[in-house]
């Protein structure tokens, strides 16, 4: 069994912490409002709406529900390893310490790149929705990477600002993801539905999918999208008062409060709106705010928009915190340059949310090219669940080679443990394939064949160059 004593794993508060590392300020609530601005119901949803409708041709929700319920088994292994090792980097540490310097090594560079592209994809999106607030065309390359460069400043600089600063942009970012979802959902059922329940069910295989079975798997894939992220709670176990009770409750809290507003807003648009609608949102960067509109009247367009644009900066945030927080572990590991690892006298690594930003700035450049940017949202869904198959994979091991004890943690699932990390382990490698399987009908009709490889091509260039570093340069040992 692995010894779990370490010195940053203390429980005490961030007035007994030593100089210039982590400190805990973060509450119950503060871990709440990260994971959940974190998968935002907003950007998730709003994201996935029109393709799941193009290609679905309708009848998604049955998989949008069977999505969430198998990701809230991922989401329970996070919680127990997380009740037992609340350590900063989450599911990299987990690695490092069940399976080794060398399983941490790979799944430290497939976190690190998902998460980053994931970023990337945030504030380009992110970008379109300042663009379209402040009234600045969408249409070139150019000007969308600039937004998304100038998204990203903000998210750094509510990264760098204190932490009050942060908290307070992070209850903001939820307060008005309940008015965007929650609201704008209850007031179209009540007052412009035009269809029945039936319709959430219906229309399975009509759209560019070749048949029923086709569309219903490429449904599950597109609604991964919308149920990532959770695992952020994790990385910043350090930075959180209680760790072992707080944050496995913060992740299952954190899902199931995300995916009860997928779920109810994807009802209520679809029993609003008829498929040729939801089908035109696909081909425009603002794929809600129309139909918004013209069901409650121009005068809601700008409200509107900036609930949308508040929780895009909400969730940009958070990814660079979250990211931010694993570049900082695998420096702190000897993975990545030491200097990364250093912490500011109040408790931020400013080193490595410099280093996230200019990462995914770089990866905007890419946004010149569309194709290009179809391939960085299919690698930052698929990169994780990559990752999600690993965490499971090495807990299901660990479990069962005596490594780990999951009985020694703060969360005891008993004999269910097993179970749920079996089957979590087994749904996570049959989504991962799912969504990196290449389908012609699922992107533009023009797009070159390594657009439709995007997944397997550069998640297997990048294992293949951590295997090279790997075999020519000998892991370091912990420094802690």
């Amino acid at each position: 069994m692995l010894n779990n004593d370490r010195p940053d794993a203390d429980l005490s508060d961030a007035a007994t912490s030593p100089p210039k590392t982590l400190q805990r300020h973060l509450s119950l609530w503060n871990s709440l409002t990260l994971g959940f601005a974190m998968v935002s119901p907003v950007v998730g949803l709003y994201a996935i709406m029109g393709v799941q409708t193009v290609v679905t041709g309708g009848g998604w929700f049955v998989a949008l529900v069977l999505c969430f319920m198998m990701q809230l088994l991922v989401a329970t292994v996070y919680a127990e390893l997380s009740s037992q090792f609340p350590i900063a980097g989450g599911a990299y540490q987990w690695a490092h310490r069940l399976g080794g310097p060398i399983t941490g090594q790979f799944a430290g560079i497939i976190y690190i790149s998902s998460t980053i592209a994931m970023l990337t994809t945030t504030a380009y999106t992110g970008g379109i929705w300042l663009a379209i607030f402040f009234g600045s065309g969408t249409d070139s390359g150019l000007t969308l990477v600039l937004w998304g460069v100038v998204f990203l400043c903000l998210c750094l600089l509510l990264n760098l600002a204190p932490v009050k600063v942060f908290k307070m942009t992070l209850s903001m970012g939820v307060y008005a993801e309940m008015v965007g979802s929650v609201g704008v959902a209850i007031l179209l059922v009540l007052f412009f539905r035009h269809h029945d329940v039936s319709e959430l069910f219906q229309h399975l295989g009509t759209g560019t999918a070749p048949s029923a079975t086709a569309a219903f798997l490429a449904a599950l894939a597109i609604a991964g999208w919308a149920f990532i992220g959770f695992d952020a709670v994790s990385t910043i176990a350090e930075e959180t008062l209680n760790p072992t009770r707080v944050v496995p409750r913060a992740i299952l809290l954190s899902l199931c409060m995300v995916g009860s507003v997928v779920m109810f807003n994807s009802a209520a648009l679809t029993m609003s709106f008829d498929r040729t609608t939801l089908e035109q949102t696909s081909a425009s960067s603002d794929p809600i705010t129309p139909v918004i509109a013209a069901s409650f009247g121009e005068w809601a367009e700008k409200p509107f928009l900036a609930i949308v644009m508040l929780s895009f900066l909400a969730c940009g945030a958070s990814v660079v915190n979250y990211v931010s927080r694993i570049i900082y572990s695998m420096a702190r590991e000897g993975t990545l340059p030491s200097v990364l690892r250093q912490v500011t006298a109040t408790g931020t690594p400013r080193p490595a949310i410099l280093f996230t930003v200019l990462a995914a700035s770089a990866g905007l450049v890419l946004g010149l090219n569309d194709q290009a940017v179809a391939t960085i949202i299919a690698f930052g869904t698929g990169g994780l669940y990559a990752m999600f198959t690993m965490t499971t994979g090495v807990g299901l091991f660990t479990r069962l080679t005596g490594r780990w004890n999951p009985g020694l943690g703060e969360l005891k699932l008993g004999r269910w443990g097993l179970l749920i990390n079996l089957v979590a382990f087994v749904w996570s490698v049959f989504e991962f394939i799912n969504i990196a399987w290449p389908r012609s009908y699922a992107v533009s009709p023009n797009a070159p064949w390594w657009q439709l490889w995007a997944v397997p091509l550069v998640l297997g260039t990048i294992l293949g160059l951590t295997a090279l570093r790997v075999f020519f340069a000998k892991p370091r040992r912990s420094t802690l």
